[in-house]
């Protein structure tokens, strides 16, 4: 082999092909949206870099290149340790005390998990087009979650039922989860009146710092004695919110909810975007996953609102059914969407606190739906 075939070789770019190419132009569309656009930029960053660096040729930094720096960070992924550990932080960062003073904002948190099975179902049934392998029920479970909007809860089915479909599902939940005011505004306002749009919830119950302890206890308590498939997630969750509402271990609070945590998401994003080879994401199934997923995610804030309505008419218009999107668990862009479209059509509504309430009940509704799905699938 002669020297300049040799160079020629070890350069990337003469062996770059065409969906190479496409791929790098996708990651460098997300980077747009993340830095330009302000979408999701700590997760829309790391995931388009890894995206970009694992479609270059004879790089070595895919997931798949055994022995390269992105096959080791994937490890925390596929072994499902990430997804845990980043409920800590969710755990730790976030307040229940809107879910303890208003316990019936659950319903609509678990109202909105009908996007998981709605969009399942609909993955099966695609089976049935004549030419089409369709979906096995491990893939169309994987492709539901995504309707949770919960990347780590995502990640944590998908890593067991379908490994190679996790670059896939992954990048759609979390880029759902960053496109929330774009997607969730207009079912919003299709599905909600502008008298309902208008009320003004009463400020929330106190809430006790001895009701806060209590509650991540219960919950752990009960989640692991009924379903504890989705023990895993939930346990971690309600550790991170033990820690937060304790008062005594302010260490723990300040490590987790933000060195910790930050490094987990640059280290979970890398990882999934290194996952998105060209060989392995541009296909039919991809495109499948992407729209189903949007169905998933759709439908989900369909079932949140209508709960919502509900609520609203055994409340005698109490309840804004504004707050029904906040029961997808895509924290905290969904109860920011929540106050924004409040303070749009009434100045003086201020649903962000009450939006919260649907918001962590869907975050455990989503884990008691990934849950469900282990115990029922194996």
């Amino acid at each position: 082999m002669s020297f300049g075939t040799s160079l020629l070789e070890g350069i990337a770019l003469t062996q770059m092909t065409l969906a190479q190419a496409v791929m790098i132009l996708i990651s460098l569309i997300l980077m747009y949206l993340a830095v330009a656009k302000g979408f999701e930029p700590l997760l829309l960053i790391p995931i388009s870099f890894g995206m970009m660096i694992s479609n270059v040729p004879i790089a070595g930094l895919s997931i798949y290149d055994e022995g390269g720096l992105m096959y080791y960070i994937y490890q925390g992924v596929r072994t499902v340790v990430y997804p845990p550990m980043i409920f800590l932080g969710i755990g730790i960062m976030t307040d229940f005390g809107p879910l303890i003073a208003n316990p019936k904002s659950a319903l609509i948190g678990f109202g909105s998990q009908i996007g998981i099975f709605t969009a399942l179902g609909a993955a099966l049934l695609l089976g049935l087009i004549p030419g089409f392998e369709g979906f096995s029920i491990h893939e169309a479970a994987s492709i539901g979650i995504i309707g949770g909007a919960d990347g780590p809860t995502a990640i944590f089915v998908t890593s067991r039922f379908a490994p190679e479909l996790l670059s896939t599902i992954a990048i759609a939940a979390y880029s759902y989860m960053a496109l929330v005011p774009i997607i969730q505004p207009p079912i919003m306002k299709l599905l909600t009146t502008k008298k309902e749009r208008i009320i003004v919830m009463p400020e929330p119950k106190k809430v006790t710092q001895r009701q806060k302890i209590i509650f991540p206890i219960v919950v752990t308590l009960v989640i692991l004695l009924l379903l504890p498939a989705a023990g895993t997630l939930v346990a971690m969750l309600m550790l991170g919110n033990l820690i937060r509402e304790s008062g005594v271990v302010d260490r723990y609070v300040r490590t987790f909810s933000n060195d910790v945590l930050n490094v987990l998401t640059l280290l979970i994003g890398l990882a999934i975007g290194a996952s998105a080879t060209a060989e392995r994401f541009l296909t039919a199934k991809t495109i499948l996953i992407v729209v189903l997923g949007l169905f998933a995610f759709s439908c989900g804030t369909v079932g949140g609102i209508l709960v919502a309505k509900l609520l609203c008419k055994l409340t005698n218009g109490k309840v804004n059914p504004l707050i029904g999107n906040s029961g997808v668990s895509a924290m905290p862009m969904s109860a920011r969407t929540s106050q924004k479209m409040g303070q749009l059509y009434n100045p003086e509504n201020h649903l962000l606190m009450h939006a919260m309430g649907p918001l962590v009940a869907g975050v455990i509704g989503s884990a008691m739906a990934a849950g469900i799905l282990i115990s029922w699938l194996g």
